[in-house]
């Protein structure tokens, strides 16, 4: 991965790619608005984390809470809601069934 921004969760690789989700296109982290800390995903959150997964508030969509596993780059919640499920800054893939968890991380 090309960032220096650490991910942590379970069994994560390079790309971000963790224990519960290990696709090929299984590759963004998201920083969680309670912690303020990137993870894999909420399960690695819920095993290693705060303890306290808050959802990040409509108002705060301008900051940056989602990591690109291929290039490192961080999105702001809005740019990762409107990518269409591809990276803007390296056009890497993301997987498109990540908007069916989206309620556990964006208000």
């Amino acid at each position: 991965m090309a960032s220096r921004i650490p991910v942590k969760g379970l069994d994560v690789d390079e790309e971000t790619r963790c224990r519960h989700y290990h696709s090929e296109i299984d590759r963004i982290a998201i920083k969680f608005y309670c912690c303020g800390q990137y993870y894999a995903c909420f399960a690695c959150h819920q095993a290693t984390g705060c303890g306290k997964p808050k959802v990040w508030p409509a108002g705060s969509f301008d900051q940056k809470a989602v990591l690109c596993g291929g290039c490192g780059h961080e999105l702001s919640v809005t740019e990762y809601l409107q990518c269409q499920s591809t990276c803007p800054n390296c056009a890497a893939s993301f997987n498109p069934g990540c908007s069916l968890h989206k309620h556990l991380y964006f208000a």
